[in-house]
């Protein structure tokens, strides 16, 4: 039996106990069909990798209580199809929230098999305010620029600066965009999509989400159940801990990730000399934390920096040997390019990475109630980082504004969902962003869904990147609607695929789909 199969077991009682009311305004009775939009006009944008990739635009009510009232616009992308069996618009959504998701419809439609894909209109878009939509928010532009505060409030002086920074971002949206946050939340980004599909001309969507992607579109089949076709949900967010609940436990499951990567190092410690004993390995990545809070490497990787560059290695174990290079130059021989440059490649935020976070806290704190008293998150925090040290305050401060913002919370919506078609739902056991319980979570409140489990997998974004069984059950469905159908909760089980070798070239780790996959999803979604 699947060790984590044991979880689902308990999944009926957190169903039961989900009661979280559907916000104002988010009833999920049949709505009604949204004013119909003139149809987009698609333009041809194609790049060399997609000859054939279409852009366009959609005016969508930035209130859709109010259908005629102000506008704003969605940018859209599509792969049209080629088949002569057409099965409608596929709509992809890589995450956030924050993501942007115009180039994932040409990912989606290029690592199908073109059998499957040339059936279906693939579309993409970026979410209101992200990207290319308009308006884009930037509440606070440079609000990463290093050095920041260390994230760890050892000191009364370090808690207060990291406090007075998540307040300032809180204040600058507010001044920026009073008018435009209270729109900005999940509920009417699911409005908007609905539009799109209405704009099309569709009766039905498919859609197609990882990671927050997940909720979105389990948020759309609970408000449009008789307008889902068919419903792929990839690492999937536990809609029971929406939000504040589930930031904490994602830090216990990253120091889990971030463990597994110092095990890995000492593994190949013929390559990296860093220890054969993971725990001497991890004592000298944490006396490197040190020193780059005392003098940050190149002046830009500080103890902050440094634990934002190994984040990604809890989201795609692909990055692991080039994160281990970087931590042994700095060991071995205080060489901080490899790490600067690893700090670049995975872990600067530029001005798409300030909208995508301004996004970010706009919907999260929109959705959901967090606490508003500072010494709960003092308290919270602590506590996880006790057991938990490698992420815990990092995180915290990443969701800090929401303890400072300006607009009103409304609760999460509650997905018990029996009207749906079948839905095929992938959930690796290991995941960090979003881990398992989740899954099993959303496999017991949707009714009719089917459960795919990557055993031992550890990455956030498993299908269409490389693990082949996973992908059979992807195309299967996106097909003809075949799900796979188990015993005792799971489905089907897919052995992971395994992990690196400290030999793989950075080409080949940036080439193949997997890494692909996860510079389009990004981080914290």
């Amino acid at each position: 039996m699947n060790p984590r199969a044991a979880v689902l077991c308990a999944a009926a009682l957190v169903v039961a106990g989900t009661v979280t009311a559907v916000p104002a305004g988010a009833s999920p009775s049949h709505p009604a069909e949204p004013t119909r939009a003139a149809a987009p006009v698609w333009k041809s944008c194609a790049t060399t990798g997609q000859p054939t990739l279409q852009c366009a635009s959609l005016k969508v009510p930035l209130d859709h209580a109010r259908p005629s009232g102000e506008q704003i616009t969605l940018a859209l992308s599509r792969v049209p199809h080629t088949a002569k069996t057409y099965q409608g618009p596929l709509l992809v959504n890589p995450g956030g929230p924050g993501g942007r998701g115009l180039s994932l419809a040409a990912f989606v439609a290029s690592a199908l098999p073109k059998a499957v894909s040339a059936q279906y209109d693939v579309i993409g878009f970026d979410p209101r305010g992200v990207g290319r939509s308009t308006p884009a928010l930037d509440c606070a532009p440079g609000h990463f620029a290093s050095v920041r505060p260390d994230s760890v409030p050892d000191t009364e002086a370090i808690e207060k600066a990291n406090v007075a920074r998540a307040r300032s971002f809180a204040t600058a949206c507010a001044k920026k965009y009073a008018r435009v946050l209270p729109y900005i939340d999940t509920v009417s980004a699911v409005r908007d999509m609905d539009a799109i599909r209405a704009a099309v001309g569709a009766r039905r969507l498919n859609y197609f989400g990882y990671s927050y992607g997940t909720y979105l579109g389990a948020v759309y089949a609970k408000l449009y159940p008789q307008r889902v076709r068919r419903l792929v949900l990839d690492s999937i967010v536990d809609p029971t801990g929406v939000w504040y609940e589930d930031n904490l436990t994602q830090d216990l499951a990253f120091n889990d990730r971030h463990r597994a990567l110092m095990a890995w190092i000492a593994r190949y410690d013929t390559t990296y000399r860093l220890g054969t004993d993971p725990e001497q390995v991890e004592t000298k990545w944490y006396a490197m934390r040190a020193a780059l809070g005392e003098k940050p490497a190149g002046g830009r990787v500080g103890a902050s920096e440094l634990e934002d560059t190994f984040l990604p290695g809890g989201y795609y174990n692909g990055y692991w040997p080039h994160l281990a290079e970087a931590f042994a130059a700095y060991v071995h021989r205080k060489d901080a390019g490899p790490l600067v440059e690893a700090y670049k490649n995975f872990a600067a935020v530029d001005a798409a990475g300030d909208n995508g976070y301004s996004i970010y806290t706009a919907v999260q704190c929109r959705d959901a109630l967090w606490p508003r008293d500072w010494d709960e998150w003092r308290t919270d925090n602590w506590s996880v980082y006790a057991k938990a040290p490698f992420m815990t305050w990092n995180n915290a401060w990443y969701n800090a504004p929401c303890a400072f913002w300006p607009t009103g919370s409304v609760g999460p919506v509650n997905l018990i969902n029996g009207a749906l078609p079948p839905a095929l739902l992938f959930q690796a056991t290991d995941d960090a962003a979003t881990p398992y319980e989740g899954g099993a979570t959303v496999h017991a409140l949707l009714r009719g869904s089917s459960l795919v489990v990557e055993e031992g997998g550890q990455n956030h974004g498993i299908t269409l990147s490389g693990n082949t069984c996973l992908d059979k059950h992807l195309a299967a469905y996106l097909t003809d609607g075949t799900v796979p159908r188990g015993t005792g909760g799971v489905d089907a089980v897919c052995k992971a695929q395994p992990d690196p070798k400290p030999s793989a070239s950075k080409v080949a780790a940036r080439t193949a789909h997997g890494s692909t996959l996860h510079g389009l999803l990004g981080f914290r979604g």
